[in-house]
């Protein structure tokens, strides 16, 4: 019941911060961060909305509670694009494929927690997500590195030519869930291929380290940061697998071993022991100021998510995953203690207590009310239901051949003269006019 109690104020604070009650509201988009000085705004990218509304699905799963049930539907169903494939018009020139994919998860997610159905002449939550692998096992690039798939979509947006771990991941991880939901073989084969193409080429490295991509023509890691998102999704990916396999298949019980052993030293702290730290940014270069931007800021929210679907897809993980997740919620709801309300979450949960906003927001982010969320929700793991299949209770209409649909991105390119602004990084995307192409500039240190 605490946890319940304590979801449900960082849920509504979330819920706080999506602008719906703005003139220039739109479904599915979080805007602009509001910094008060009319100077320095920033985005929210169209990809952390995606990601907002899968963690508002699982909270609905573990609580019960469907106060965001029709804001998710609303959202999810406007951003399907005109071919019901997560390539909206207004996003698909600055599209990249992890943008994409977390879209596509949410889908995913709700087709796996029987979330309710849309209307049946709208686009299902199964075949959303099969329109997302669909359109992006149609990108693989076996020219450059041997395959892989690119994290841009669109070749001239910046990161075209990087080959990064989280678009990987994530195609690799809807693969696997899709073929557990389905009992298609054909998605665990490619989910397979996915994973191992990312260990032969090193972005899982021989440690089990996962670095953040590599660049074409190199196809040598250019990037070693390590976040804990992309540990996550490929920890998850393999749990799937595992559990497609009703566990018989001695390889993804020893990756998953391997993976989660990897993420003890980058990502939990020693002392206090088992808080989940987001190491490569959260205390700065020099040990004081996050360096976190905004996106990073809500890399621990899908890391906890991410555990939480590994512990039920491979309940031979909980003595590793049950403790670091109860030991984080406590210190990430110590933090949820700033603001006029007194119930603002904070960055650094190691500190136990309100680190302060980023750029002064006196509603707090987007991403550190997310992370708080997923953090606590997950504690339910134990005692909630797994993910559904299509044989144990899910409902959701699949199309197999969804997303076959739609021009190619490339194709919409204009050729009149004209600027594209450099991406921003891990799954961050660039606000372009369409037609224009005119990119606000958001560049992470680690491209």
């Amino acid at each position: 019941a605490s946890i319940k109690s304590a979801a449900k104020t960082v849920a509504e604070n979330l819920r706080a911060l999506y602008p719906s009650n703005e003139t220039w509201f739109v479904p599915g988009e979080f805007g602009l961060i509001q910094t008060g000085d009319g100077k320095n705004d920033k985005g929210y990218y169209w990809w952390e909305a995606g990601a907002a509304m899968g963690a508002w699905i699982e909270y609905w799963h573990f609580t019960g509670d469907n106060q965001f049930n029709d804001i998710v539907t609303e959202a999810m169903l406007h951003q399907v694009g005109e071919n019901s494939n997560y390539e909206p018009q207004a996003h698909t020139l600055s599209l990249g494929n992890d943008d994409q994919a977390f879209w596509g998860i949410a889908a995913m997610t709700a087709a796996e927690r029987a979330f309710p159905n849309p209307p049946q002449d709208k686009p299902q939550w199964l075949a959303l997500a099969q329109a997302v692998f669909n359109r992006q096992a149609s990108r693989w690039d076996t020219q450059h590195c041997n395959g892989g798939l690119r994290w841009q979509v669109v070749s001239t947006n910046k990161g075209y030519d990087y080959k990064n771990a989280i678009s990987n991941g994530l195609f690799f991880h809807m693969g696997a869930r899709l073929a557990r939901y389905t009992g298609n073989q054909s998605y665990a084969d490619w989910a397979e291929k996915a994973y191992d193409w990312s260990r032969e080429i090193g972005l899982v490295s021989p440690e089990y380290k996962v670095f953040d991509g590599a660049h074409i023509p190199e196809c040598n890691i250019s990037s070693i940061y390590q976040w804990t998102y992309n540990a996550g999704v490929y920890l998850s990916g393999a749990a799937y697998m595992y559990n497609f396999t009703n566990g018989t298949n001695q390889k993804w019980k020893n990756e998953i071993q391997k993976l989660m052993d990897a993420t003890v030293e980058p990502f939990f702290s020693k002392e206090p022991a088992n808080i989940m730290q987001e190491s490569t940014c959260e205390f700065g270069y020099t040990g004081n100021d996050p360096t976190c931007n905004t996106d990073q800021r809500s890399f621990k929210a899908y890391f906890a998510r991410f555990l939480g679907y590994t512990y039920q897809m491979a309940p031979f993980t909980a003595d590793f995953i049950i403790p670091r997740l109860k030991a984080t919620a406590l210190a990430a709801a110590a933090s949820c203690n700033g603001g006029s309300s007194g119930t603002i979450c904070g960055l650094s949960w190691i500190k136990s207590t309100y680190d302060g906003a980023p750029y002064g927001i006196s509603k707090g982010g987007v991403g550190e009310h997310m992370a708080v969320l997923e953090v606590l929700q997950n504690n339910l793991v134990p005692k909630a239901k797994p993910p559904l299949t299509a044989n144990s209770g899910g409902t959701s209409v699949g199309n197999a051949a969804a997303g076959g649909d739609g021009a190619d991105p490339n194709e919409l390119l204009q050729t009149d003269p004209s600027t594209t602004g450099d991406k921003a990084g891990a799954g961050i995307l660039t606000a372009i006019v369409l037609g224009l192409m005119l990119s606000l500039t958001y560049w992470l240190v680690k491209s």
